[in-house]
């Protein structure tokens, strides 16, 4: 990466303010970088980040998944049958609503990085795909669960990368991973307490008030979703410089922490439009990498769309097998932390991020050759388990186009956007008549991941040439856009131009 083009790496829509003139006000919004305070400031700071972002964002993401998999728990209970779907007919029913969610990401994205309240835009999202998710439960035929599911594709796709390039606004590069993959955390004990909740509406609810079974789990399923979007209005933070719930002091506290992580105010300057973020992201070789990469590996990942119908095949009753279906999210979930906390500590990227996937080609390995019972039970743990390297892509992403946000916020879109084309072809790939065995599906899986695995490393020998790059040239005669982002850290900071750039030039990649 030349200099030309690190200084993209640059900011955010935050309005820049004149430095203080020493005003009350202006000593109020600094006395937390005092030295002899700041440190208990910034951890309280961050702690009450983690009580209220994190659990509000993680219990959203607990639904999204819940409501976005409900099909396939249904479909042990006679959704396929009630509704007259053939087998292609439901494969179609699983990869439309990737139609609609892959090309939404990345101008909601956008829209999240322009306005100023993503505690309002979210919510509305999550109560519409609730909405829409319970109104799934009213389809009486193939084309009326086709609508619900186009249309639960839409508002979900503001939540992932939203979620994920909001928690990038808040948490430096060595915080951003062990959140976010408590909040993917989120998405892996949903499918356990999917399978769970599942079971129970699945064996209690059928024939109640004349109503069949799978349709309650739509309905009850969607009226939590949009009671939780309720609450999220008030819980969930706007950005650094206008979160109502934070003190003037706090706020400042919180854009200088960011302007320190990557020597530059994380704001977006008078030029940086959205579209341009979008120019820049597509321009950056980077980007389509990390697409294709995330594209690659949700194929590999697939089985998570039929993950209930791969524990059906141990041959169980469908009580039994939902709750078979929990214990392997529950060892994912903590892997994923576990993985996730490792990865900030030492700032290693790569083999977190694969070390989860060539578990899953082990997985996979097994399955191919064994249909004994506990064999295909480790190997559905290992399977899981591969998701812990996903929870880590986005970071990857954030690190790597870390400036400006514009920029950052489409990349983000980009890669989750185009790599869920990678669920979408995988809705054909699990298919029933490759069952019970299902070894054409798992051959697929590891041949999608060994690609991804090629992928990372090339994106890996990218960033560490670019790193070497850095190492050797000098930020001198900086102009426009670069040059105003650092002056404004510098205010921020409340520090020098020069101890800015000094700090500038200590930037490198993740790797």
């Amino acid at each position: 990466m030349s200099l030309d083009e690190k200084h993209e790496v640059g900011v955010e829509h935050v309005e820049i303010r004149p430095p203080s003139t020493g005003s009350g006000e202006g000593v109020k919004d600094a006395e937390l970088l005092a030295q002899d305070i700041r440190p208990s400031a910034e951890r309280r700071l961050v702690r009450m980040l983690d009580m209220r972002l994190l659990p509000t964002i993680i219990l959203i993401f607990i639904m999204n998944y819940i409501d976005r998999v409900a099909v396939t728990a249904a479909r042990l209970k006679g959704l396929s049958q009630d509704l007259g779907l053939s087998d292609i007919q439901y494969s179609t029913v699983l990869a439309v609503l990737y139609a609609s969610y892959v090309p939404a990401q990345i101008p909601s994205n956008m829209i999240l990085n322009r306005i100023s309240r993503p505690s309002y835009y979210i919510p509305i999202c999550v109560m519409l795909w609730g909405m829409t998710s319970a109104l799934t439960g009213v389809s009486r035929n193939y084309a009326g669960i086709l609508v619900a599911r186009i249309f639960v594709g839409i508002p979900e796709a503001a939540f992932y990368p939203g979620a994920m390039y909001l928690l990038s606004r808040w948490y430096t590069r060595k915080e951003l991973a062990f959140r976010s993959a408590i909040l993917y955390g989120g998405l892996l004990i949903s499918n356990a307490f999917g399978s769970l909740m599942a079971a129970g509406i699945l064996s209690r609810m059928d024939g109640k008030m004349g109503i069949r079974a799978w349709r309650w789990l739509f309905y009850i399923e969607g009226a939590i979703t949009i009671a939780i979007g309720i609450l999220a209005i008030f819980l969930l933070p706007d950005y650094p410089h206008n979160t109502r719930w934070l003190s003037p002091a706090q706020r400042r506290l919180a854009q200088v922490r960011l302007a320190e992580d990557a020597g530059e105010a994380d704001e977006d300057v008078a030029s940086d439009s959205a579209f341009k973020g979008l120019i820049m992201a597509i321009k950056d070789p980077k980007v389509p990498l990390f697409a294709v990469m995330g594209c690659a590996q949700l194929l590999g990942l697939g089985f998570v769309n039929f993950f209930p119908t791969i524990a059906g095949t141990l041959g169980f009753s469908t009580t039994v097998t939902l709750l078979l279906a929990a214990p392997p999210w529950i060892l994912a979930t903590i892997v994923c932390c576990a993985n996730a906390w490792n990865a900030d500590r030492t700032g290693e990227r790569f083999f977190h991020i694969c070390a989860p996937w060539w578990g899953v080609m082990v997985g996979y390995i097994i399955g191919v050759t064994t249909m004994s019972i506990a064999g295909r039970y480790v190997a559905m743990f290992l399977m899981a388990s591969g998701y812990a390297g996903f929870a880590l892509t986005l970071v990857w992403v954030s690190n790597t186009v870390p400036r400006p946000p514009a920029k950052r916020a489409a990349a983000m879109g980009i890669v989750n956007g185009f790599g869920n084309l990678g669920n979408l072809i995988s809705s054909y790939v699990w298919k029933a008549e490759w069952g019970p065995d299902y070894h054409q599906s798992m051959l697929i899986g590891l041949a999608s991941l060994a690609l991804a695995t090629v992928l990372a490393i090339v994106l890996r020998s990218i960033l560490v040439r670019q790193n070497k790059r850095l190492e050797r040239e000098e930020l001198d005669h900086l102009k426009g856009a670069r040059r105003e982002r650092i002056e404004e850290a510098a205010r921020l900071e409340g520090i020098t131009f020069d101890e800015a750039l000094r700090r500038r030039r200590g930037f490198r990649y993740l790797v």
